[in-house]
């Protein structure tokens, strides 16, 4: 099977995906209602698409193309309040978060789709193990090798986006010492991690037919990379996100990308290698332990620094792409979270301090979702 063609696509235009639980209103934990909600929003004329997840306790949400960040926050509110309108008809209810406090996996359900009862019998308990809730973004590029040097620039920054919308800290009812402990369940899978270092697309077509080859792979849907190449939609997606508890988080942290791919692939501030990478999992590790406090160490310089200082720097950096944007907006937000060194982790560990109940912060996270 040959990689579908890469479709130039236009640059610095992005989408939006989020996975979101789906919960019952008893004790809040999670229910099976994907196919219910399918049903209610089906005819629904909306711009972007509601569809169904590997478990009938998750429903995926996504914008269509936007170019700015007033866009994408309309298309997300909108999307988000047609699905609360579906969820209050079934008396469920719907929120963010990477993870469920503390449902118990082996209880979920795969939704009965031909895709998803293949993983199921390709990965056995691990995917209702995969019942995590993530965050994806699309970002255009111009040509297929624009894609591939914006795809490994990118990863330079990947503790940035994980510290930022990281809300997994609670695992099966256990404060796990993560803030996003989700990307524990994505390692699990055998082509997760990074792509492989090739910056020309005649180069990744090479790799992409030896990996066929094997017969591990048929598209490329079976990789589970933190950032990998769409060529259909002429993209890369970055993947590593939590979903955060609400979506005008999400937008932001759309717009922060959007805004660092700009300056990434117009600037050209520094020339991607395969050495970049000898960090990358020490970065990655530390924003998923310690979020926002965490060290990161900059590939190029070698310089270590706390991430959110590290944010802070970059937002400087990259300013005058907000303005060409419209994003100054998004970037304040992202400004404010990194300066507080406050994200939806340390939110939800806040909530059951006070209330000494994983079910009672689960209820607020749904309050959240709804924007109240």
């Amino acid at each position: 099977m040959a990689l579908e063609p890469f479709i130039n696509s236009k640059p610095f235009t992005f989408g939006v995906e989020l996975e979101i639980q789906v919960v019952n209103t008893h004790d809040y934990d999670l229910t099976k209602a994907a196919s219910d909600l399918m049903r209610l929003v089906k005819d629904q004329k909306i711009t972007g698409n509601i569809t169904p997840e590997i478990t009938e306790s998750m429903i995926e949400l996504s914008t269509g193309i936007c170019n700015s960040h007033e866009e994408a926050l309309s298309q997300l509110r909108a999307l988000r309040d047609t699905l609360v309108s579906a969820a209050d008809h079934l008396n469920v209810g719907l929120a963010g978060g990477g993870t469920h406090a503390f449902q118990q996996w082996s209880e979920r359900q795969i939704f009965d789709a031909p895709r998803f009862q293949y993983l199921s019998e390709l990965y056995g308990y691990l995917a209702k193990q995969f019942t995590v809730f993530g965050q994806h973004v699309h970002i255009g590029c111009p040509d297929p090798d624009s894609a591939l040097f914006l795809l490994h620039a990118m990863s330079r920054f990947i503790p940035h986006f994980i510290a930022l919308s990281a809300s997994s800290p609670y695992v099966q009812g256990v404060d796990t010492g993560f803030h996003s402990a989700r990307l524990n369940s994505v390692f699990a899978f055998p082509l997760s991690g990074r792509a492989p270092f090739v910056l020309t697309w005649s180069g990744f077509e090479e790799y992409f037919s030896k990996m066929v080859a094997t017969g591990v792979v048929n598209s490329m849907k079976d990789f589970y990379w933190d950032i990998r190449p769409k060529p259909g939609f002429g993209t890369i997606e970055v993947r590593v996100m939590d979903t955060p508890l609400s979506v005008d988080r999400a937008a932001a942290i759309a717009c922060y990308i959007q805004t660092l791919a700009r300056h990434l692939l117009i600037d050209r501030p520094f020339v991607p290698k395969e050495d970049d990478y000898l960090v990358y999992t020490f970065n990655r590790f530390e924003a998923c332990r310690f979020g926002l406090g965490g060290t990161c160490i900059n590939p190029q310089t070698g310089e270590r620094r706390p991430i959110f200082e590290d944010i802070l720097e970059t937002l400087r950096v990259i300013e005058p792409h907000a303005d060409a944007l419209q994003s100054s907006a998004a970037l304040r937000e992202i400004g404010n979270i990194a300066q507080a060194q406050v994200n939806d982790a340390a939110w939800l560990r806040g909530v059951v301090a006070k209330e000494k109940s994983l079910h009672e912060a689960v209820r607020q996270q749904c309050l959240r979702w709804r924007g109240v």
